[in-house]
């Protein structure tokens, strides 16, 4: 193996490993359980789990992706947050290093893929998530980001302020909830890592990908439903990801575009 190889590969494992616990927190905090005990057990037959069934993605292939005691299938889902919680590890030691820095921009990615996920699910985003995290995440861009305070304070206010302003124009024009709060107090959660610049880049982001997305939804349905609420966390989630690994090349690119 290469030198770049070897530590890629830890990092890989790591997050297979992180992404693992993500798998838990998906499930049990729309359900208010505690995501520490019990242990990881199967929902079929609620049999814990032993530890050399429960390596992440490898176990999935080599029981077929289904429970070694009743057989119940494992859903995909599984591996594949695992995988995908690993590769993001990845992508985030290769952009920052192996720095303390790395960690809170794994962190942070990390709580974008359990409420990713969680509001796929469920429609909701966990105040639980959202408001600490907003909190938890400002003093870390501070005190390990080397962020100034103005700065993480005018990203707070605008991420949750302009979704407000949206969501509240919405409700007066058409009488009717368009945006969720837990939207809101994501996009401030967003703001407290991203700052102002990164805070307006995910909203148009996260707009443009989701427009894409609903109308290949509506084109692929066999039943159109125009009113079908669909969750805009995820591509708020999306656009914030786009933004830590390619946000300023693209606004660059973006704006040699459109300068004469």
């Amino acid at each position: 193996m290469t030198p770049l190889l070897i530590p890629s590969l830890m990092v890989f494992i790591f997050g297979s490993c992180i992404g693992s616990f993500l798998n838990v927190c998906i499930y049990r905090i729309p359900l208010k359980k505690s995501v520490i005990t019990p242990g990881s057990f199967c929902p079929g037959c609620k049999k814990p789990i032993p530890f050399y069934c429960n390596i992440p993605i490898l176990s999935y292939a080599l029981l077929s992706g289904k429970c070694k005691s009743c057989r119940t299938p494992i859903p995909f889902r599984y591996p594949f947050v695992e995988f995908i919680t690993a590769s993001l590890a990845v992508c985030t030691a290769v952009k920052f290093g192996l720095t303390g820095q790395a960690l809170v921009w794994f962190a942070f990615i990390c709580v974008l893929i359990v409420i990713t996920f969680i509001d796929i699910d469920h429609q909701i985003i966990p105040d639980v998530l959202s408001i600490p995290g907003t909190a938890c995440f400002a003093v870390l861009a501070f005190f390990v980001l080397g962020i100034k305070p103005a700065a993480i304070l005018a990203g707070i206010l605008l991420g949750g302020g302009f979704l407000y302003a949206v969501a509240l124009g919405y409700y007066l024009i058409r009488k009717e909830q368009g945006m969720g709060g837990g939207d809101i107090k994501l996009m401030a959660m967003v703001g407290s890592m991203l700052g102002v610049k990164g805070v307006l880049f995910t909203i148009f982001a996260g707009s443009l990908i989701g427009s894409i997305s609903g109308v290949l939804i509506i084109l692929c349905s066999k039943v159109v439903n125009i009113r079908q609420r669909i969750p805009f966390g995820p591509y708020l989630s999306g656009g914030a990801l786009l933004y830590i690994f390619y946000g300023e090349a693209l606004i660059r690119w973006y704006l040699q575009m459109v300068t004469p």
